[in-house]
């Protein structure tokens, strides 16, 4: 039995040696790393590769029975997309995704983990599901005053809708859902270039929260060491899996002629003269 079986490693051609290498950038770098910076870092084969790499660690970062938000939580929904010409505005649902945001507040200030989820509308019983998935029974629910919210909360949150939050001073009265999708936008536009498919959408949103929940740890390590863990701990993922459309079985192709190498590997040899034989 190989010893990357059960792991998302599994049936890799990738050396192992990359995939560390992939997870500490992966983990160390503050706003991440797109798939052609990797695949310059780590002079893999081709750009598909390093794709389906980062996609496999994102699919791993949701970790089962993960605690849901406590406390006094801000839920709201914002679209994610470029200028649509034609919309009205408000929840009106053009090409882009809308996505329901949720932050916890912290006391005396501050604000404490987040969960960013596409949803389909901006109905009582989408909202339902979403608060149910990711916000704990009991916690006090800060929303604006979208009709939709009161049924969403019926009976197993207390809701607070505030007055005036969806005028134009939503985000001081709201500010940490306005605080985290600000983040997000400006973080899929850097990093990713915007270049972000809406069939991937929520795995980068999973690598963000994933991200902002550790926005306060002080050793990169201990990240790089949670992203090893999960993905040894997670089921093998195919890149049919992460396709949006795969298409039927065809002939498998040639693995590419060139193999990613860290470079840290390849530096040379230590000058040691201390342990040179002197010569007789």
């Amino acid at each position: 039995m190989s010893p990357t079986a059960g792991t998302i490693f599994d049936k890799t051609r990738t050396p192992l040696t990359v995939w560390f290498m992939a997870c500490w950038l992966f983990a160390s770098q503050k706003d991440g790393i797109s798939a052609l910076s990797l695949k310059r870092s780590l002079e893999i084969g081709s750009y598909q590769t390093a794709w389906a790499m980062l996609h496999r660690l994102r699919s791993v970062l949701v970790r089962p029975g993960r605690e849901r938000l406590q406390g006094d939580v801000e839920v709201d929904e914002t679209f994610i997309g470029g200028e649509e010409p034609g919309l009205r505005g408000g929840r009106q649902k053009g090409k882009k995704v809308l996505v329901g945001v949720a932050v916890e507040r912290s006391a005396p200030k501050g604000f404490g983990r987040c969960r960013m989820v596409p949803i389909a509308d901006a109905s009582a019983e989408t909202l339902r599901a979403f608060l149910v998935d990711n916000v704990e029974p009991g916690a006090r629910v800060i929303t604006d005053g979208w009709a939709s919210y009161p049924g969403a909360t019926k009976d197993l949150y207390p809701h607070e809708p505030l007055k005036g939050a969806s005028g134009a001073d939503a985000s001081k009265l709201l500010p940490g859902v306005h605080n985290v999708s600000s983040l997000a936008k400006r973080w899929l536009l850097g990093t990713h270039q915007g270049s972000v498919d809406e069939a991937h959408l929520a795995s980068y949103l999973n690598e963000f929260v994933f991200r902002f929940n550790r926005r306060r740890s002080r050793s990169r390590g201990l990240v790089f060491y949670r992203v090893l863990e999960l993905s040894v701990a997670h089921e093998p993922v195919r890149y049919r899996d992460l396709i949006a459309n795969p298409k039927p079985g065809t002939a498998r192709r040639p693995p590419p002629t060139t193999r990613g190498r860290p470079p840290s590997l390849e530096r040379p040899p230590a000058n040691r003269p201390w342990r040179a034989t002197k010569a007789a």
